[in-house]
Protein backbone atom coordinates (compact mmCIF):
# COMPACT_ATOMS: atom_id res chain seq x y z
CA UNK A 1 0.00 0.00 0.00
CA UNK A 2 1.29 3.43 -0.96
CA UNK A 3 1.51 5.64 2.11
CA UNK A 4 0.10 8.92 2.10
CA UNK A 5 2.14 12.03 1.84
CA UNK A 6 2.63 13.95 5.00
CA UNK A 7 1.30 17.28 4.67
CA UNK A 8 3.10 20.39 5.53
CA UNK A 9 1.65 23.22 7.01
CA UNK A 10 4.21 26.64 6.71
CA UNK A 11 3.80 29.57 9.07
CA UNK A 12 5.82 32.59 7.26
CA UNK A 13 6.34 33.42 3.25
CA UNK A 14 8.86 35.61 2.92
CA UNK A 15 12.24 35.35 3.07
CA UNK A 16 12.32 31.91 5.43
CA UNK A 17 8.90 30.79 3.52
CA UNK A 18 10.64 31.06 0.36
CA UNK A 19 13.96 28.90 1.31
CA UNK A 20 12.11 26.09 2.89
CA UNK A 21 9.12 25.82 0.11
CA UNK A 22 11.92 25.57 -2.07
CA UNK A 23 13.69 23.00 0.29
CA UNK A 24 10.32 20.71 -0.17
CA UNK A 25 9.89 21.02 -4.13
CA UNK A 26 13.31 19.81 -4.52
CA UNK A 27 13.22 16.90 -2.48
CA UNK A 28 11.80 14.25 -4.59
CA UNK A 29 13.89 15.01 -7.49
CA UNK A 30 17.27 14.74 -5.44
CA UNK A 31 16.27 12.75 -2.46
CA UNK A 32 13.61 10.10 -3.61
CA UNK A 33 14.35 8.10 -0.63
CA UNK A 34 12.71 11.15 1.96
CA UNK A 35 9.17 11.30 3.00
CA UNK A 36 6.66 12.10 0.24
CA UNK A 37 4.76 15.24 1.56
CA UNK A 38 2.16 17.37 0.57
CA UNK A 39 2.82 21.38 0.47
CA UNK A 40 -0.82 21.91 2.19
CA UNK A 41 -1.21 25.42 3.98
CA UNK A 42 0.49 28.86 4.00
CA UNK A 43 0.35 30.64 6.91
CA UNK A 44 0.05 34.21 6.96
CA UNK A 45 -1.81 37.63 7.76
CA UNK A 46 -2.06 39.69 3.94
CA UNK A 47 -4.51 37.63 2.45
CA UNK A 48 -3.64 38.78 -1.18
CA UNK A 49 0.56 38.58 -0.83
CA UNK A 50 -0.66 34.78 0.91
CA UNK A 51 -2.36 34.02 -2.00
CA UNK A 52 0.50 34.62 -3.90
CA UNK A 53 3.25 33.37 -2.51
CA UNK A 54 1.29 29.86 -2.04
CA UNK A 55 0.88 29.85 -5.55
CA UNK A 56 4.51 30.36 -6.56
CA UNK A 57 5.40 27.76 -3.87
CA UNK A 58 2.92 25.38 -4.74
CA UNK A 59 0.76 25.21 -1.62
CA UNK A 60 -3.08 24.21 -2.02
CA UNK A 61 -4.25 26.27 0.82
CA UNK A 62 -4.10 29.13 2.60
CA UNK A 63 -5.34 30.17 6.36
CA UNK A 64 -4.69 33.46 8.25
CA UNK A 65 -4.64 31.77 11.39
CA UNK A 66 -2.17 29.50 12.30
CA UNK A 67 -4.28 27.82 14.75
CA UNK A 68 -6.51 26.71 11.88
CA UNK A 69 -3.67 25.26 10.21
CA UNK A 70 -2.83 23.03 12.45
CA UNK A 71 -5.93 21.17 12.12
CA UNK A 72 -5.07 20.54 8.94
CA UNK A 73 -1.30 19.30 8.73
CA UNK A 74 0.73 16.64 10.11
CA UNK A 75 4.08 18.56 10.45
CA UNK A 76 4.38 22.71 11.09
CA UNK A 77 7.38 24.88 9.93
CA UNK A 78 7.63 27.57 12.00
CA UNK A 79 9.05 30.23 10.01
CA UNK A 80 7.74 33.29 11.00
CA UNK A 81 9.32 36.09 12.94
CA UNK A 82 10.94 35.25 16.81
CA UNK A 83 8.16 36.10 18.76
CA UNK A 84 5.69 34.28 16.97
CA UNK A 85 7.75 31.20 17.70
CA UNK A 86 6.10 29.76 21.07
CA UNK A 87 2.69 29.58 21.20
CA UNK A 88 1.95 27.70 17.84
CA UNK A 89 5.10 25.33 18.48
CA UNK A 90 3.93 24.44 21.90
CA UNK A 91 0.36 24.28 20.67
CA UNK A 92 1.64 22.00 17.67
CA UNK A 93 3.50 20.07 20.33
CA UNK A 94 0.41 19.71 22.45
CA UNK A 95 -1.60 18.39 19.43
CA UNK A 96 1.31 15.71 18.47
CA UNK A 97 2.29 17.75 15.60
CA UNK A 98 5.60 17.37 15.07
CA UNK A 99 7.57 20.91 14.80
CA UNK A 100 10.18 22.62 12.85
CA UNK A 101 11.20 26.39 14.19
CA UNK A 102 13.50 28.93 12.84
CA UNK A 103 16.25 30.40 14.86
CA UNK A 104 16.86 31.51 17.47
CA UNK A 105 14.20 29.49 19.54
CA UNK A 106 12.63 32.34 20.78
CA UNK A 107 13.02 36.01 22.27
CA UNK A 108 13.59 35.05 25.33
CA UNK A 109 15.05 32.39 27.55
CA UNK A 110 11.50 31.53 29.42
CA UNK A 111 9.66 31.13 25.78
CA UNK A 112 12.75 28.98 24.94
CA UNK A 113 12.45 27.00 28.28
CA UNK A 114 8.75 26.47 27.81
CA UNK A 115 9.39 25.09 24.18
CA UNK A 116 12.20 23.04 24.92
CA UNK A 117 9.38 21.28 27.65
CA UNK A 118 6.70 20.93 25.19
CA UNK A 119 9.04 19.15 22.99
CA UNK A 120 10.20 16.66 26.05
CA UNK A 121 6.44 16.38 26.67
CA UNK A 122 6.05 15.43 23.00
CA UNK A 123 5.99 11.86 21.76
CA UNK A 124 7.27 13.66 18.66
CA UNK A 125 10.13 15.51 16.57
CA UNK A 126 11.04 19.16 17.57
CA UNK A 127 13.59 20.59 15.69
CA UNK A 128 15.71 24.00 15.77
CA UNK A 129 16.28 24.81 12.31
CA UNK A 130 20.08 25.28 12.16
CA UNK A 131 20.99 24.97 8.76
CA UNK A 132 24.36 25.39 8.57
CA UNK A 133 24.72 22.06 10.50
CA UNK A 134 24.20 20.60 6.83
CA UNK A 135 26.59 22.07 4.77
CA UNK A 136 28.68 18.99 3.39
CA UNK A 137 32.14 20.58 4.68
CA UNK A 138 30.97 21.47 8.34
CA UNK A 139 29.90 17.55 8.31
CA UNK A 140 33.23 16.58 6.75
CA UNK A 141 34.91 18.84 9.91
CA UNK A 142 33.08 17.49 12.30
CA UNK A 143 34.34 14.23 11.33
CA UNK A 144 37.35 14.94 11.48
CA UNK A 145 37.38 16.32 14.71
CA UNK A 146 35.36 13.18 15.89
CA UNK A 147 38.53 10.96 14.73
CA UNK A 148 40.77 13.24 16.91
CA UNK A 149 42.57 14.75 13.72
CA UNK A 150 43.05 18.26 15.36
CA UNK A 151 43.78 16.39 19.42
CA UNK A 152 42.76 18.54 22.16
CA UNK A 153 40.63 21.10 21.00
CA UNK A 154 41.77 24.38 22.70
CA UNK A 155 40.10 27.02 20.59
CA UNK A 156 36.80 28.25 18.37
CA UNK A 157 36.79 31.00 16.77
CA UNK A 158 33.78 32.44 15.09
CA UNK A 159 32.32 35.47 13.19
CA UNK A 160 29.46 36.47 10.92
CA UNK A 161 29.88 39.81 9.30
CA UNK A 162 26.50 41.50 7.43
CA UNK A 163 26.20 45.04 5.84
CA UNK A 164 22.63 45.55 5.22
CA UNK A 165 22.45 48.19 7.81
CA UNK A 166 25.37 50.49 7.56
CA UNK A 167 23.52 53.10 5.87
CA UNK A 168 22.18 55.09 8.61
CA UNK A 169 18.34 55.93 6.60
CA UNK A 170 18.09 51.74 6.27
CA UNK A 171 14.75 51.51 6.83
CA UNK A 172 13.48 50.04 10.37
CA UNK A 173 12.13 46.34 10.25
CA UNK A 174 10.74 43.98 12.81
CA UNK A 175 14.19 42.45 13.08
CA UNK A 176 14.70 45.85 15.25
CA UNK A 177 12.52 45.99 18.13
CA UNK A 178 13.79 43.78 20.99
CA UNK A 179 9.94 42.87 21.65
CA UNK A 180 9.36 41.14 17.94
CA UNK A 181 13.11 40.32 17.75
CA UNK A 182 14.70 39.30 21.19
CA UNK A 183 18.20 40.38 20.16
CA UNK A 184 19.36 42.15 17.21
CA UNK A 185 22.62 40.59 15.43
CA UNK A 186 23.44 38.37 18.58
CA UNK A 187 20.42 36.33 18.32
CA UNK A 188 19.99 36.52 14.14
CA UNK A 189 23.64 35.81 13.23
CA UNK A 190 25.70 34.77 16.50
CA UNK A 191 22.94 32.27 17.02
CA UNK A 192 24.07 30.30 14.04
CA UNK A 193 28.01 30.86 14.83
CA UNK A 194 27.63 29.08 18.29
CA UNK A 195 25.20 26.48 17.45
CA UNK A 196 28.09 25.87 14.72
CA UNK A 197 30.73 25.78 17.94
CA UNK A 198 28.46 23.71 20.04
CA UNK A 199 27.89 20.89 16.90
CA UNK A 200 31.71 20.70 15.83
CA UNK A 201 33.54 20.44 19.55
CA UNK A 202 30.66 20.09 22.10
CA UNK A 203 31.41 16.80 22.97
CA UNK A 204 34.89 17.97 22.93
CA UNK A 205 35.17 20.92 25.23
CA UNK A 206 31.58 20.12 27.23
CA UNK A 207 28.95 22.87 27.74
CA UNK A 208 29.54 26.87 27.90
CA UNK A 209 30.84 27.52 31.84
CA UNK A 210 30.90 31.43 31.74
CA UNK A 211 30.99 34.35 29.16
CA UNK A 212 32.16 38.38 28.26
CA UNK A 213 29.69 39.68 25.95
CA UNK A 214 29.64 43.46 24.62
CA UNK A 215 26.87 44.84 22.53
CA UNK A 216 26.42 47.63 20.78
CA UNK A 217 23.34 49.77 18.98
CA UNK A 218 25.15 52.23 16.37
CA UNK A 219 22.09 53.91 14.88
CA UNK A 220 19.05 54.25 17.64
CA UNK A 221 15.87 54.96 15.19
CA UNK A 222 15.36 54.47 11.82
CA UNK A 223 12.51 55.20 9.34
CA UNK A 224 9.98 53.61 8.92
CA UNK A 225 8.20 53.69 5.22
CA UNK A 226 5.32 53.52 3.28
CA UNK A 227 4.22 51.94 0.01
CA UNK A 228 5.26 54.87 -1.83
CA UNK A 229 8.76 54.58 -0.07
CA UNK A 230 8.37 57.90 1.79
CA UNK A 231 9.23 58.14 5.43
CA UNK A 232 6.50 58.21 7.56
CA UNK A 233 8.04 58.22 11.01
CA UNK A 234 10.90 57.58 12.47
CA UNK A 235 11.33 54.29 15.34
CA UNK A 236 13.45 53.34 18.08
CA UNK A 237 16.03 50.47 17.47
CA UNK A 238 15.68 48.49 20.80
CA UNK A 239 18.41 45.90 19.63
CA UNK A 240 22.36 45.11 18.99
CA UNK A 241 24.09 46.13 15.23
CA UNK A 242 26.60 44.33 16.37
CA UNK A 243 28.38 42.31 19.32
CA UNK A 244 31.46 40.74 20.48
CA UNK A 245 32.21 37.65 22.96
CA UNK A 246 34.88 35.32 24.63
CA UNK A 247 33.27 32.38 25.97
CA UNK A 248 35.05 29.74 28.71
CA UNK A 249 34.27 26.30 27.97
CA UNK A 250 34.02 23.34 30.85
CA UNK A 251 37.34 21.65 29.47
CA UNK A 252 39.31 25.03 29.42
CA UNK A 253 39.29 25.40 26.17
CA UNK A 254 38.43 29.04 25.04
CA UNK A 255 35.75 30.41 22.10
CA UNK A 256 35.62 34.10 20.77
CA UNK A 257 32.80 35.04 18.49
CA UNK A 258 31.35 38.17 16.96
CA UNK A 259 28.73 39.24 14.66
CA UNK A 260 27.78 42.50 13.05
CA UNK A 261 25.29 43.82 11.00
CA UNK A 262 27.62 46.72 9.98
CA UNK A 263 30.80 45.48 8.58
CA UNK A 264 30.85 47.56 5.50
CA UNK A 265 31.77 44.71 2.92
CA UNK A 266 30.37 41.97 3.99
CA UNK A 267 27.52 40.81 2.81
CA UNK A 268 27.01 37.21 4.17
CA UNK A 269 30.54 36.20 6.07
CA UNK A 270 30.00 33.42 8.28
CA UNK A 271 33.24 31.79 9.53
CA UNK A 272 34.31 29.61 12.00
CA UNK A 273 37.55 27.90 12.47
CA UNK A 274 38.92 25.28 15.40
CA UNK A 275 42.25 25.02 17.10
CA UNK A 276 43.78 21.80 18.42
CA UNK A 277 47.14 20.72 19.95
CA UNK A 278 47.30 18.74 16.63
CA UNK A 279 45.91 20.39 14.02
CA UNK A 280 42.99 23.58 12.83
CA UNK A 281 40.61 23.84 10.40
CA UNK A 282 38.70 26.55 9.34
CA UNK A 283 35.14 27.00 6.88
CA UNK A 284 33.72 30.28 5.51
CA UNK A 285 30.26 30.28 4.25
CA UNK A 286 31.22 32.47 1.10
CA UNK A 287 33.20 29.31 -0.07
CA UNK A 288 31.00 26.98 1.30
CA UNK A 289 32.18 24.09 -0.93
CA UNK A 290 35.44 23.90 0.80
CA UNK A 291 37.50 23.37 3.79
CA UNK A 292 40.44 24.06 5.22
CA UNK A 293 42.50 21.94 6.75
CA UNK A 294 45.85 22.09 8.80
CA UNK A 295 46.75 18.49 9.86
CA UNK A 296 49.94 17.85 12.12
CA UNK A 297 53.12 17.95 11.18
CA UNK A 298 52.36 20.18 7.57
CA UNK A 299 53.60 23.23 7.28
CA UNK A 300 50.29 25.25 5.85
CA UNK A 301 46.89 24.94 5.13
CA UNK A 302 45.08 22.45 2.72
CA UNK A 303 42.00 23.72 0.56
CA UNK A 304 39.66 20.22 0.79
CA UNK A 305 37.66 20.79 -2.10
CA UNK A 306 33.88 18.99 -0.27
CA UNK A 307 32.12 17.43 -3.26
CA UNK A 308 33.35 13.61 -3.96
CA UNK A 309 30.48 11.41 -4.23
CA UNK A 310 31.49 10.53 -0.68
CA UNK A 311 31.04 13.65 1.10
CA UNK A 312 27.76 14.05 2.73
CA UNK A 313 24.79 14.20 0.66
CA UNK A 314 27.10 15.13 -2.28
CA UNK A 315 25.79 11.97 -3.76
CA UNK A 316 22.35 13.19 -4.08
CA UNK A 317 23.33 15.89 -6.75
CA UNK A 318 25.71 16.08 -9.32
CA UNK A 319 28.98 14.67 -10.79
CA UNK A 320 31.93 15.03 -8.15
CA UNK A 321 33.66 18.48 -8.55
CA UNK A 322 30.07 20.50 -9.55
CA UNK A 323 29.54 22.78 -6.42
CA UNK A 324 26.17 22.99 -4.39
CA UNK A 325 25.17 26.63 -2.71
CA UNK A 326 23.50 28.21 0.26
CA UNK A 327 19.92 26.56 -0.77
CA UNK A 328 21.26 23.17 -0.98
CA UNK A 329 21.20 23.17 3.33
CA UNK A 330 17.69 23.88 3.88
CA UNK A 331 16.93 20.57 1.36
CA UNK A 332 19.47 18.36 3.90
CA UNK A 333 17.47 19.84 6.86
CA UNK A 334 13.97 18.83 5.79
CA UNK A 335 15.37 15.84 4.74
CA UNK A 336 16.51 15.11 7.50
CA UNK A 337 13.54 16.28 10.14
CA UNK A 338 10.91 14.55 7.35
CA UNK A 339 12.64 11.39 7.56
CA UNK A 340 13.08 11.78 11.75
CA UNK A 341 9.27 12.50 11.31
CA UNK A 342 8.44 9.15 9.29
CA UNK A 343 10.64 7.09 11.36
CA UNK A 344 9.51 8.28 14.66
CA UNK A 345 13.39 8.84 15.48
CA UNK A 346 15.67 12.49 17.21
CA UNK A 347 16.31 14.81 15.49
CA UNK A 348 19.37 17.18 15.72
CA UNK A 349 19.40 20.07 16.44
CA UNK A 350 16.78 19.57 18.53
CA UNK A 351 14.74 22.09 21.10
CA UNK A 352 16.77 20.83 23.70
CA UNK A 353 19.95 22.25 21.56
CA UNK A 354 18.08 25.97 21.02
CA UNK A 355 17.78 26.65 24.14
CA UNK A 356 21.17 25.40 24.95
CA UNK A 357 22.31 28.24 21.97
CA UNK A 358 19.89 30.71 23.58
CA UNK A 359 21.22 30.09 27.44
CA UNK A 360 24.55 31.51 25.60
CA UNK A 361 22.57 34.68 24.11
CA UNK A 362 21.00 35.12 27.51
CA UNK A 363 24.40 35.42 29.31
CA UNK A 364 26.16 37.31 26.39
CA UNK A 365 23.54 40.04 27.37
CA UNK A 366 23.08 39.45 31.01
CA UNK A 367 27.55 39.80 30.40
CA UNK A 368 27.05 43.17 28.68
CA UNK A 369 24.75 44.80 31.46
CA UNK A 370 26.58 44.21 33.93
CA UNK A 371 30.21 44.61 32.63
CA UNK A 372 31.43 41.58 33.77
CA UNK A 373 31.94 37.99 33.26
CA UNK A 374 28.42 35.77 34.29
CA UNK A 375 28.59 32.53 34.34
CA UNK A 376 25.71 30.39 31.88
CA UNK A 377 22.33 29.53 33.99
Amino acid sequence: MTQQPLTIGVLGYRFMGKAHANALARLPMFFPDAPAVERHTLVGRDEEALAEAAERFGFAHTATDWEDALDEVDIFYNLGPNHVHAEPSIAALESGVPVLCEKPLAPTLDEAAAMRDAAADADVPAGTAFNYRFVPAIRHAKGLIEDGALGEIRQVRGRYLQDWLVDPEAPWAWRMDADLAGSGALGDLGAHTIDLANFLVGDEVGGVDRVSGHLKTFVDERPVLDDDGDVEEYRDVTVDDAYTAQVAYDSGAMGSFEASRFAAGHKNDHTIAVHGSKGSLRFSLERLNELEVLREGNRGYETVLVTDETDPYVDRWWPPGHVIGWEHTFVHESYEFLSAVAEGTEFSPSFAEGYAVQRALDAIERSDDRGEWVSVE
